[in-house]
């Protein structure tokens, strides 16, 4: 099974602390945010790691290079600009194989436990597109993104939650689109509708490193 790290984006939300370093490569606590995925997935037992890359996506390439955690990396080149979620995961699917594969933001922090994925994936149903990672609501998106219902990912309905930036997916969801930049969302809301949405409700430490300050605050609770 392999995983994908998003690293494409140009962190506006970020700035001026991106103007001259990608998001990704951020320290939290001396240490480049992903890094952090990097070991966690080669504890999880991953080996194979997809890495998409744009803005300034030469210091994430070399950065990596060196500090690859005994994982085999996997480049995907968007070019000078970022084909937003959905289109960076279909630009790299002829790196991510034709088996389910991990996504998770390269802006957040968190100790889900990974190995997690390894275990669900071989039971995914064929009719399953997608298995999302839902987090309980942070202060900065109250309203959240999708509903779980059991097991089951709705697009509407009541007790929304956060979707976490962490998602299993079947190539299948993205292989019959044209090359090009899309978000994920309206895929995602699409096999919805006919029920091919899984997902769960993550309650250990999740962190979306969008802002400066939230960038503080996490270092804060980390106590470094």
């Amino acid at each position: 099974m392999r995983a994908m790290i998003l690293a494409a984006g140009r962190g506006e939300r970020m700035r001026p602390l991106t103007d001259h370093v990608p998001k990704t490569l951020l320290p939290v606590c001396g240490r480049p945010l992903i890094d952090y995925h990097l070991d966690a997935l080669a504890r999880a037992g991953f080996r194979d790691v997809v890495i998409n890359i744009a803005y300034r996506g030469a210091q994430i390439f070399e950065y990596c290079s060196r500090n690859d955690h005994g994982l085999r990396l996997h480049f995907s080149d968007e070019g000078p600009a970022a084909l937003e979620t959905g289109g960076g995961i279909r630009h790299a699917l002829p790196l991510l194989g034709a088996k389910p594969f991990l996504v998770i933001n390269g802006d957040i922090h968190t100790d889900y436990p990974f190995a997690q994925m390894q275990q669900l994936a071989p039971a995914l149903s064929a009719a399953t597109l997608a298995h999302l990672v839902l987090v309980s609501n942070p202060d900065h998106r109250p309203e959240g993104d999708f509903a779980l219902q059991g097991s089951r990912v709705l697009s509407e309905g009541a007790s929304r939650l956060t979707f976490s930036g962490i998602g299993l997916y079947r190539p299948a969801l993205f292989e019959n689109l044209e090359e090009g930049a899309f978000p994920l969302a309206p895929l995602l809301r699409s096999a919805m509708v006919n029920g091919q949405v899984n997902g769960e409700h993550y309650a250990g430490r999740w962190c979306d490193v969008g802002t400066p300050q939230r960038l503080s605050e996490l270092e804060s609770e980390l106590g470094c």
